[in-house]
């Protein structure tokens, strides 16, 4: 089963660029229930996509930079990366489906 990578300012630009696959970032915070909704389809997907997809998590409250970097004002907010430059955002919680329904176009 695959792991969901957490990202830190610190770390987000090695991470991101490394990745050999596209990366989901799920720019979320401890305290936004939405989120806390999101978390275990975000585990379920990690799983799903291994191979195809990087599934990893981003502590709005934690980490500044990069959120501002992508102009993340709400959250949940993930954005999917391709070698470092954003190639789609879903913003808002949705079902399992409706993840997969928006990123499979985009991979």
């Amino acid at each position: 089963m695959s792991v969901i990578l957490t990202l830190t300012d610190d770390n987000f630009e090695t991470e991101v660029k490394k990745a050999a696959l596209p990366v989901l970032v799920d720019f979320w915070a401890p305290w936004c229930g939405p989120c806390k909704a999101v978390g275990p389809i975000m585990e379920e997907l990690a799983a799903e996509y291994d191979g195809r997809l990087v599934i990893a998590k981003l502590n709005v409250d934690e980490n500044q930079a990069a959120p501002a970097r992508f102009g993340i004002r709400s959250i949940p907010n993930l954005v999917l990366l391709k070698g470092g430059e954003e190639a789609g955002r879903i913003v808002g919680a949705r079902t399992k489906d409706g993840f997969k329904a928006a990123l499979e176009p985009l991979l």
